[in-house]
């Protein structure tokens, strides 16, 4: 393979950029730019070490730089690699790395440092997606869920399975090649029950998507109610920041804002939308018409009300959109004196927290309910394999499928080698887990979604 280079380091100023190279012409690329303080020849340098020098370009001095050898196999892709580490900044980096290109380096394209560790096999496909979930993770949870399967946890789990499928194509071999023992409907039973082990197994990561997808994608919370109800407000104080513009006019926000926070662990990405009254503004009117929408999609409600007013028809309005809903209620403005009244809100038998977001009083209790209502503390605490990926899940739908036709050839009393054809679907798909069996299409889609210089 070509000697890729790529800028490692997110584009700005930092106190240090970090400029990757991998290939078989690495250490000859970068004895041409590297002045090392202590000279000493590539076969003397020892893989994980780290040499001070200067890079330079005709015998002009570009930067004082540190760099850190890694000799193949030892490396991340298995190749030779070098990691330059410059002092951070647009213009350094982007003359190293055109100094690195135009000395026989290729530009690397987006994930192909990861690319080249999955082709020489120092990891798996889901492995190799996992990199790139350890980067985009926006919590502690979804990193270590990411990490777990960097470390090949549900890489174990799917290769355990195929091997499962494996020896009961074995058993089938082994009746079809001695007919003479009569050994069919000994291994049929056998092949039902060892199927219903592994259609648990499959079911079990089938399932745990539901908290993969809530760890991977957060909890969709929208918050509505009417105008001037604390909208913005409650956004303001859960943010602990002055993010929505809050004035006494109605009508203030107009568009959604969304704010990532966390609870538990677990991403919430946090909607505030206009308030919901009939407008006369065509603006504030396609506002409305979108908080609705928006509340409908979502995974919870947050409906607000003004504790200190009495409910409105428009109010009467937002708790029909609740009914179906998971939804929380606040009756804010407790500071001030209570005048709603509750019988219709009660009656949707919704969880009711009251708070003030002039005294942040009952914040605590809004964040306790929407970790009772996803069970938000049992999501990713008992080292169970999840699956947060969806080419994944799909994978797995698909090999319960072929599961329950092979399972529907033995019931039915088919020719024992008919059920070959579904196991050997089964094993297939699995492998496209693993990447075992995964097309140059997929493995291009997968790595084009990286960062340059991963």
């Amino acid at each position: 393979m070509s000697t890729i280079v790529a800028i490692s380091t997110a584009p700005g100023i930092g106190g240090i950029g970090i400029i990757r190279m991998s290939g078989e012409e690495c250490f000859e690329i970068l004895d041409r730019i590297f002045k090392q303080k202590n000279h000493q020849k590539i076969d003397e340098i020892k893989g994980y070490s780290i040499k001070y020098g200067h890079i330079i370009d005709n015998q002009n001095v570009i930067d004082e730089v540190l760099v850190s050898y890694y000799k193949a196999p030892n490396s991340y892709t298995k190749e030779n690699m070098c990691e330059i580490n410059s002092h951070g900044g647009i213009v350094i980096m982007n003359k190293i790395l055109d100094l690195c290109i135009r000395n026989g380096a290729n530009l690397a394209e987006p994930g192909e440092f990861t690319k080249r560790a999955f082709l020489n096999g120092r990891i798996d496909l889901s492995q190799a997606e996992a990199v790139i979930d350890i980067i985009n993770a926006k919590t502690d949870k979804e990193a270590k869920v990411s990490l777990e399967q960097l470390n090949g946890n549900l890489s174990e789990k799917i290769e355990s399975i195929r091997k499962i499928i494996i020896s009961i194509m074995a058993d089938i071999e082994a009746t079809i090649d001695y007919p003479e023992y009569d050994l069919e409907e000994v291994t049929n039973k056998r092949i039902l029950g060892t199927l219903d082990d592994v259609d648990e197994m499959l079911e079990s990561l089938e399932k745990s998507f539901y908290n993969g997808k809530i760890l991977r994608e957060g909890i969709s919370t929208a918050i509505i109610g009417r105008p001037n109800a604390g909208k913005s407000s409650l956004l303001n104080v859960i943010l602990n920041e002055e993010r929505a513009i809050v004035t006494d006019v109605e009508g203030t926000t107009r568009d959604s804002i969304e704010e990532y926070i966390s609870i538990d662990g677990i991403p919430l990405k946090i909607i505030d939308t206009a308030g919901i009254r009939n407008a006369n503004d065509e603006v504030e009117k396609i506002g409305v018409q979108k908080a609705i929408e928006i509340a409908k999609k979502s995974d919870i409600v947050i409906a607000i009300f003004d504790s200190n007013k009495l409910l409105t028809k428009e109010d009467k309005e937002i708790l029909d959109l609740l009914k179906n809903k998971n939804a929380i209620i606040i009756l804010n403005k407790i500071d001030l004196e209570r005048k709603i009244e509750i019988t219709d809100i009660e009656k949707l038998e919704k969880p009711i927290v009251e708070i003030s977001t002039k005294t942040r009083e009952g914040i605590d209790k809004l964040y306790n309910e929407i970790s009772k209502m996803f069970k938000l503390k049992e999501i990713a605490n008992d080292g169970e394999t999840i699956v947060s990926n969806v080419r994944h899940k799909n994978i797995i739908i698909n090999s319960r499928k072929n599961l329950e036709k092979a399972r529907e050839t033995i019931l039915k009393n088919m020719p024992i080698d008919i059920i070959s054809t579904y196991l050997k679907e089964i094993i297939e798909e699995l492998g496209k887990i693993t990447g075992e069996t995964v097309t140059e299409d997929v493995i291009k889609e997968i790595f084009s979604k990286f960062c340059l210089g991963k």
